[in-house]
């Protein structure tokens, strides 16, 4: 109990300051004092300026990092496999797919792009169960079918944008230019997501089990399953929507959160929730400060820090 309550403590405390070195660095300096005497100070030009540019780029990024994290945990939980990634098995991809569908042929049609990336992340999970189930999950065979459908989907964006579809803000997973009405939609369905997948805690721990284990005692697995994964289909779209495709997170993040409180669901989720904001707030951060004026996006980052992370994780299993 006080390594989990030392894990939160110290992860909190590291958020909070790399919000601080978020809003604080950049092509507007300003040191903490100042920040913090000036926060409501409405005539501060530099604070209105950090309030209109910044802050959005870090609540997306914090939102974006805790629904990639958690859609991970719950994919792991209904697939028993640590390789289950939203990014990784096509879900992202999907969802990606049909968002740059609406907003290059349907325009008028932008405000469902969230329900359309629901939709395309969703038919990318139906996809990956359906071709992988035999009797049973294989967790080698879920990895290998996920490989091939975010292939395909993939390959569909492509061959959208060199038939003329515009990418531009639609699947490019770069924080910059964030707005007050992005973190709305992040926010708004981020919070849905997280907040049910916290209500679902006690199925993730149930489905941890084997199916026959879990169903000897009248659990519904299959009612389970689905729902869980509608949870984490609908985290990662939002993630999508607002941030474009970030994979490895709801791998590097889930791992690493296990190891420092436990395979409880009721902690494990929002710790890990927690800890993947804080990974994409600084790794967002680094890319953004760390070779101004030219900027890194948090998705290279995290594709550098994820593809050794990886390797180590299938050696290790």
């Amino acid at each position: 109990m006080t390594k989990k309550i030392i894990s939160f403590i110290a992860v909190t405390v590291l958020l909070v300051m790399t919000i601080i070195y978020a809003a604080t660095t950049g092509s507007i300096q300003m040191s903490f004092i100042d920040f913090i005497t000036n926060f409501f100070n409405a005539d501060n030009a530099d604070m209105a300026a950090i309030k209109d540019l910044r802050f959005p780029r870090i609540i997306v990024a914090i939102f974006a990092g805790a629904a990639l994290s958690v859609a991970g945990v719950l994919l792991q939980a209904i697939m028993r496999n640590p390789l289950a990634d939203a990014g990784f098995i096509g879900i992202s991809a999907g969802a990606a797919f049909t968002k740059l569908f609406i907003v290059s042929f349907v325009p008028t049609l932008f405000f469902f792009t969230p329900i359309a990336a629901f939709i395309g992340g969703a038919l990318a999970c139906f996809f990956v169960f359906l071709l992988s189930w035999k009797s049973g999950l294989n967790p080698l065979k879920l990895i290998l079918v996920g490989i091939a459908i975010n292939a395909m989907f993939s390959g569909l964006t492509e061959a959208m944008i060199s038939f003329g579809a515009s990418a531009t803000g639609a699947i490019t997973s770069n924080l910059s230019l964030k707005t007050w009405d992005d973190v709305s939609l992040i926010v708004t369905y981020g919070s849905i997501g997280l907040l049910l997948a916290f209500i679902l805690y006690a199925s993730c721990n149930v489905l941890v089990l084997s199916d026959k284990t879990a169903k000897s005692v009248g659990f519904n697995v299959t009612g389970a399953r689905i729902l869980i994964a509608a949870v984490a289909v609908l985290l990662a779209a939002a993630s999508v929507v607002v941030a474009g495709v970030i994979s490895f997170v709801g791998i590097l993040v889930p791992h690493i959160a296990r190891r420092l409180v436990g395979y409880d669901h009721k902690v494990l989720i929002p710790f890990t929730a927690l800890l993947g904001a804080f990974i994409i707030l600084l790794a967002d951060t680094l890319g953004r400060t760390m070779f101004s004026p030219m900027e890194v996006p948090a998705s290279t980052i995290m594709a550098i820090i994820g593809g050794p992370f990886l390797i180590f994780l299938l050696r290790k299993e």
